[in-house]
């Protein structure tokens, strides 16, 4: 059998066109042929046909890859089981759709929960198969052709030929040629629904016109066709963030669990809502304390976290007294208004125990097992051993551990066999895994059946003594801090310790590290959240001794030289510049009637006008660790003043080459600023502006560009992104090539000259929110800030007199439909906000609805849901409520 390719595609001079195909498993190149630069043909011969083919084009250059199809939907050649044995394929390049979330698994699976069928095979002797993509249909939709002649139906749409979608969103019908009246088809394309009759749509284009060329008998002409429009609006979709410990039903154990996540999938079906949004699930154990409560410090990329699991869907403990103990346990968990997560998760873990030794055993023999242990044997043997270990030297900090200091590949083996001493050492928490990873599976496949699409949350970091850090530490730069430069969560900037990537490292092997993570997460999602997507264009690095993140420098970063610094007209003075800048009247105006102490307890003289910092408290870290155990607020004010002072400068040397310079952040508000004329202030404003808004922006425009694209494209979830803070122009770039959403709040709009966004100018591909997880709830906010509250009430809720406080259910309910009557895509609101709409049921103290403060680092986690998730679908009158919104906003 041969298969000849034909693509058109003009390239340009030392281009050349490659086909790859996908065969058992690898990838295949051929490369093409073209007398014009235009018409590209391969000829491919095979022996022992495949029941399909997948494959794509890529323009090569000087031996690399210069640009290359969209993958996530490749061509794909399926061979008829007839006649045919030579195939001319006629194709169309296929470029990243402006639709391209249509595609997505959010899309086909869970809305319109796509079925795609084998291809019958035909047995004409002459073949014509038309292929195209039509995306817009819904649910129950079929795609249809019809056109001149017989064969066609002869434009009768009750004659038309029905055709098989036979990938996602793609549909294929063979025509028998010799039926064909013509050597010209004309046709259209039409969509209809499979159920019923009258309601079909004809697609929004000129006939379509194929001439055929002269066909030998055995021989199957394929055209690639262009996309099928249809008059089908936009869908848009509500949804509920609401992280996985914050539920609370009656059977739960003091947090919400995977048990609990299909009830509030339920709750999300019955309200009419499409779509539920969680924060991170994967591990975070590093202390066993409460510290571990952050969900963002994962220990591992793969690993879900116990306190998850559901101890329902466990067999029940053998022993009766046992059971009664642990009842007694859960019910007292579960009335607590907050999660105690240490009690929490020391009954959680201690049950899987008696649970595993009772049946780890037979279920460890289980095919189910089995076949779990095969898919995740990567990851899950070095988390087991890491486990291990940190139980064992009761710390996970791996450094400090007398062996295994990093993982060695060798003890694999070992760990792996069941009659070895070191698999019984870990294989507790393989199945732990087991458990976790199998109920998560069962509810994502419980969302999927109920039409909701479940989002998840891929953090921006992992902590530095974690799993992932321990086994590959190539992929890690251990001397710096990952964080966010100061914004409205945080003056100071944000510090959040995960060390930062190694791109360069990781960029040697396609960022393999990535893609497993991607793909391992679309096991359990059809949609996720990239957190602070900012991160892969640049990262807010901050060196390991500073706790505030005002030293920090965007890595990577095109630095300043001290010639360009004073090409601004900026008189560069190196020492001064970046040394702190402690004088007298500083340390009065900071310190006040405590100045003479400072003086005396903590700087060295350096001359007649300026001090330095004694070398036992140099750094932030050194002042953080002398005052570890103080509480007094007058101290800590003190300590404080300390770190100011050490981050008052100018400029921050480059971490690479300490000849290069950054402008340190927000400046401006500090001392060494205020101390410049006004003619060096305004060249620093000028060097500061270029250097944070204009200088980077297509040097970070290529950054993000050679990752991002492989990372989209390792799955088919539905991709959103955090792109809040301090965006370059550069973002919004990549993020309309690559098709991804962008997250829209009223309150923090992208647009610098207004106080707040206006909804109907946001963009289709967005999520439209009012509140997230690190930001006060919508009551809350109303609180904060009267004036702000009054400007918001007048000027964009168009109302006169004064804003009532507190913010009550009805005024509450408006704000929210005008979000979801927005233009976004996905409205998407925190469970504590939709409660907003209710006086009778939300919580009465709205500020014990915080989920996260940002400027803590040392934040505790423990929000949950006031009421059970059967409580909430019980209450017929907020239930109609919700509902009603989803049909007037045209969400439902």
């Amino acid at each position: 059998m041969t298969i000849q390719f034909n693509i058109d595609y003009r390239t340009t001079f030392g281009e050349s066109l490659v086909l790859n195909i996908w065969e058992s498993g690898s990838l295949t190149k051929y490369h093409m042929l073209t007398s014009d630069g235009v018409r590209w043909s391969q000829t491919v011969a095979v022996k022992t046909p495949k029941q399909s083919y997948s494959y794509y084009y890529s323009v090569m250059r000087d031996g690399k890859v210069s640009r290359c199809e969209w993958t996530v939907v490749m061509h794909r050649l399926d061979i008829s089981a007839g006649r045919a044995d030579t195939y001319v394929v006629y194709d169309r390049w296929q470029t990243m759709p402006e639709d391209a979330y249509l595609y997505s698994s959010a899309f086909t699976d869970c809305i319109n929960h796509q079925q795609p069928a084998v291809v019958q095979p035909s047995e004409f002797v002459r073949t014509v198969r038309l292929q195209v993509r039509a995306p817009q249909l819904r649910d129950g939709e079929v795609l249809t052709v019809t056109g001149a002649g017989k064969a066609l139906g002869d434009w009768n749409i009750a004659l038309a030929v029905r055709m098989t979608q036979h990938v996602y969103n793609e549909w294929i019908v063979d025509i028998d040629a010799e039926a064909l009246e013509d050597s010209r088809m004309e046709f259209k394309f039409v969509g209809s629904d499979s159920k019923t009759t009258g309601n079909e749509h004809w697609e929004t284009c000129m006939n379509r016109i194929v001439d055929l060329p002269e066909m030998k008998a055995g021989e199957m002409v394929v055209y690639h066709m262009g996309q099928a429009f249809f008059t089908h609006c936009d869908r848009k979709l509500a949804g509920t963030l609401v992280p996985v410990f914050s539920l609370r039903s009656g059977g739960s154990a003091g947090v919400g669990d995977f048990g609990d996540l299909k009830t509030m999938i339920d709750y999300v079906e019955k309200t009419g809502q499409k779509l539920l949004q969680l924060l991170p699930v994967n591990d975070t154990t590093i202390t066993h304390t409460w510290t571990d409560s952050y969900p963002y410090s994962c220990i591992s990329i793969f690993a879900l976290h116990p306190q998850y699991a559901d101890l329902r869907a466990l067999p029940e403990l053998a022993d009766a007294k046992e059971r009664a103990e642990a009842e007694k346990t859960r019910a007292e968990l579960n009335a607590l208004p907050q999660i105690d997560y240490e009690r929490v998760n020391d009954f959680k873990v201690g049950y899987l125990r008696k649970v595993f030794d009772q049946e780890g055993e037979t279920i460890m023999k289980s095919v189910g097992f089995k076949e779990f242990f095969r898919d995740t044997e990567l990851w899950l043997v070095p988390y087991g051993q890491y486990c291990m270990l940190r139980d064992k030297y009761g710390t996970a900090d791996f450094s400090r551990w007398p062996d295994h200091n990093t993982w060695n590949e060798d003890d694999r083996k070992a760990l792996c066999s069941p009659r070895c001493k070191a698999y019984k050492e870990v294989s507790f928490y393989y199945f732990m895994q087991y458990v976790l990873n199998t109920q998560m599976k069962e509810a994502h496949d419980y969302a999927k059946q109920k039409g909701v699409i479940l989002k998840g949350d891929i953090p921006i970091g992992v902590n530095r003594y974690g799993c992932d850090v321990w086994m590959e530490p190539k992929y890690f730069n251990l001397n710096g801090q990952a964080g966010a430069p100061p914004d409205d969560f945080s003056v100071n900037g944000q510090n959040w310790g995960f060390p930062t990537y190694n791109w360069d490292e990781m960029l040697k092997d396609d960022c393999a590290w990535w893609v497993r993570r991607f793909q391992n997460m679309s096991k359990f999602f059809d949609a996720y959240r990239i957190d602070h997507v900012l991160g892969f264009f640049r990262i807010w690095e901050i060196p390991v001794n500073a706790v505030h993140g005002l030293l920090g420098q965007f890595s990577p970063a095109l630095a300043m030289s001290r010639e360009e610094i004073a090409s601004y007209g900026l008189n560069f003075q190196e020492e001064r510049f970046t040394q702190p800048f402690i004088t007298d009247w500083v340390l009065d105006r900071v310190f006040r009637e405590r100045a003479a102490e400072v003086r005396e307890k903590y700087l060295d003289r350096l001359d007649n006008e300026r001090y330095a910092m004694k070398p036992e408290v140099d750094t932030q870290r050194k002042v953080a660790a002398l005052f570890a155990d103080v509480t007094e607020e007058k101290e800590l004010w003190l300590r404080d003043g300390l770190y100011a002072l050490i981050s008052d400068v100018l400029f921050v040397r480059d971490r690479k080459d300490s000849n290069m310079f950054h402008p340190r952040i927000s400046a401006q508000l500090d001392f060494i600023y205020e101390s410049l004329y006004d003619n060096d202030k305004a060249s620093f404003n000028r060097l500061y502006n270029d250097y944070f808004y204009r200088r980077n922006n297509q040097f970070w425009y290529k950054e993000a560009m050679k990752k991002m694209p492989k990372l989209v494209e390792a799955t088919r979830m539905l991709v959103c992104a955090e792109d809040l803070g301090m965006v370059p122009d550069c973002v919004p770039w990549v993020m309309s090539e690559l098709k991804i959403l962008s997250l829209e709040l009223q309150s923090m709009p992208k647009d610098p000259t207004v106080r707040f966004g206006h909804l109907s100018s946001y963009p289709y591909r967005s999520v439209c929110t009012i509140s997230s997880h690190d930001m006060p709830t919508l009551r809350q906010w109303w609180g904060e800030n009267w004036e702000r509250t009054q400007d918001y009430y007048n000027n964009m809720l168009h109302r006169q007199g004064a804003a009532p406080h507190p913010l009550p259910d009805w005024l509450a309910k408006d704000i929210i439909y005008r979000h979801l009557t927005s233009p976004s895509m996905l409205c998407i609101l925190s469970i504590q906000d939709w409660l907003a709409i209710s006086g009778r049921i939300r919580l009465v103290d709205a500020n014990a609805e915080r989920i996260n403060i940002p400027a803590n680092p040392k934040h505790y986690w423990r929000y949950r849901m006031h009421l059970n998730i059967e409580d909430l679908m019980a209450d017929n009158d907020f239930m109609a409520e919700m509902k009603e919104l989803m049909l007037q906003s045209g969400r439902l």
